[in-house]
């Protein structure tokens, strides 16, 4: 392709598998379409932290790679997933002067009165990825959602700021770096896959975008528009797997194909054997027993994901209900369970809104890495024609420089997050 071709790069780092999306933009539209999809198996990561730089390094590097080979771009920059139970969400308001009677709000303003807003409640170990403006208040007026060119002289806001441990983002930034990616942007990846899956109307209504990972399960709430809670719980898929391997007391390989092929998120009526082959050998189980194990642990799961929602204030009051993503929303009957046990409506997310011939892309463990690229996408950083970095040494870039940019690259997205 040429190398003024405008594209947009996502890259969802989980901790057991890291998914890539590259996609082409449209110079007519602006819109994306996916070219090239990468996947490889990640080590190095617990619970969705880094704890050890070279294994994610090593598989950015092999992903990335396997979706240039098919996109036919070579990739300069990207945004990607940050993941981890240290991601918080907490509440802030501020108040700051903006002028004379006859001042109008600027961009300006509004940046000030962000950082008057963050101030004392966010500690100085951690970094702020998402400051969401609930409402503001202008000389009395109430509700306002933006105050842009607005003319008073007190500005006040409500806002949700989430934030996650400064070594935890700088690890990952470091992991890019490592594999000669500019990682411009860090986003929760529950928040990327909410941008793939969710439609203006649930994001108005209320609902709650459910991330099942392998090692983790993320949570974000929304309603009225906006962002209003952020969680992670540090159990995912992988504990299942783990389950299965105890409980028929198989090995964990075996465990993960019955999980993918035979297990359930509901109970069955009938007790049936199921055969798994590994090998030259062929293992047989009954469904009584995965299901009880299965079960077991999604309670547990979905026991977490409701204390969640009621740190949130919305257990049981989502209008448009729960969306499942991550590969754990692969599991049989699992939107059964999940409407059971939260009460709420409930269905796995399927990504929208984008163009290409890439098998398999619209599936659940893809929606993190889909929506990522939106969000590149919508950067518009004019990135085209730089030097590629596979191609450049790091010219001696300062990690904190670089850990400062990523930063604030983040904290500008969400103003791009309506569908």
């Amino acid at each position: 392709m040429q190398e003024n071709a405008r594209y947009a790069v996502g890259i969802d780092i989980g901790t057991t598998v890291i998914r890539c999306v590259v996609g082409h933009i449209d110079s007519t539209t602006g819109a994306p379409s996916v070219v090239g999809v990468g996947q490889a198996p990640n080590t190095g990561m617990r619970k969705g932290v880094v704890a050890n730089l070279q294994g994610p390094a090593a598989a950015i590097d092999a992903a990335l790679g396997e979706a240039e080979r098919m996109s036919g771009y070579q990739v300069d920059y990207a945004t990607v997933s940050i993941n981890g139970s240290h991601i918080l969400s907490v509440k802030a308001d501020g108040m700051i002067a903006v002028g004379a009677m006859d001042h109008e709000v600027t961009h300006e303003d509004l940046m000030r009165i962000e950082d008057v807003a963050t101030v004392g409640k966010v500690p100085a170990n951690r970094e702020i990825l998402e400051v969401v403006p609930h409402s503001y208040r202008l000389d009395g007026q109430d509700n306002i959602k933006d105050p842009l060119g607005m003319t008073g002289t007190r500005l006040e806001i409500r806002a949700n700021v989430v934030s996650a441990l400064a070594p935890h983002l700088h690890n990952l930034q470091k992991t890019a770096e490592m594999a000669k990616v500019d990682a411009h942007t860090i986003v929760p990846s529950v928040l990327a896959a909410a941008k793939a899956v969710l439609k203006e109307q649930q994001i108005e209504n209320g609902v709650a975008v459910i991330d099942m990972g392998a090692s983790t399960t993320s949570v974000a709430v929304f309603e009225e528009g906006d962002l209003q809670y952020v969680g992670v719980v540090p159990v995912g898929g992988a504990n299942i797997t783990n389950d299965l391997a105890i409980g028929l007391k198989a090995d964990p390989e075996i465990a993960e194909k019955v999980k993918l092929s035979h297990a359930s998120a509901t109970g069955r009526k009938n007790n049936e054997g199921i055969s798994v082959k590994e090998g030259e050998d062929i293992y047989t189980f009954s469904t009584s027993d995965i299901d009880e194990i299965v079960e077991a642990r999604l309670e547990e799961i979905f026991e977490a994901v409701e204390n969640e929602l009621k740190k949130a204030g919305r257990a049981g009051q989502l209008p448009s209900g729960v969306v499942l993503t991550g590969g754990t929303a692969n599991l049989a009957n699992i939107v059964e369970f999940a409407r059971t046990k939260l009460g709420l409506a409930a269905r796995v997310g399927q990504v929208h809104g984008l163009g290409g011939a890439i098998e398999n892309i619209e599936q659940p463990e893809y929606a993190a890495a889909c929506g990522l690229m939106l969000i590149d996408s919508e950067s518009a950083l004019g990135n085209s024609g730089k030097k590629s970095t596979r191609e450049r040494k790091n010219n001696g870039k300062n990690a904190k420089q670089s850990f400062k940019k990523a930063s604030n690259g983040a904290r500008k997205f969400l103003g791009k997050f309506k569908v």
